[in-house]
């Protein structure tokens, strides 16, 4: 398996930290950078190029959906694992329409975090 890079963006630290020390347990995941906004996702997106970025819909500033757009742009490589709260289907429906490709639900289950980075993976 080769390593995998990640860059996490979520409004609340907790949340970050939460996602950060999951990825973390596997070996080969690499945390690169965090954000807290669309805007730092952006900027996280340009600086690091990672693999996979985990993005929350719904922050300050600029939220997910909105960001999507702007880091297809500036890392089209990066593969977007969108994260909503329940019920925001339609945003994470937009989201994917906008190159997002695939998505968490908080709280989040290991297991679905894990198998939304293999979906993604393979998706090439």
């Amino acid at each position: 398996m080769k390593e995998l890079k990640f860059v996490v963006v979520d409004d609340a630290v907790f949340m970050r930290t939460l996602l950060r020390r999951m990825l973390e347990e596997i070996p080969e995941y690499t945390v690169l950078g965090e954000g807290g906004n669309g805007i730092e996702a952006i900027e996280q997106a340009k600086k690091h190029k990672p693999d996979i970025m985990t993005l929350d819909i719904t922050m300050p500033d600029m939220d997910g959906i909105q960001a999507v757009k702007e880091i297809m742009k500036v890392s089209p490589e990066t593969k977007i694992i969108m994260v909503s709260a329940m019920g925001q289907q339609s945003m994470v429906i937009e989201a994917i329409k906008l190159g997002a490709k695939d998505f968490v639900v908080k709280p989040f289950d290991k297991s679905r975090v894990y198998q939304a980075i293999k979906n993604v993976m393979a998706t090439g």
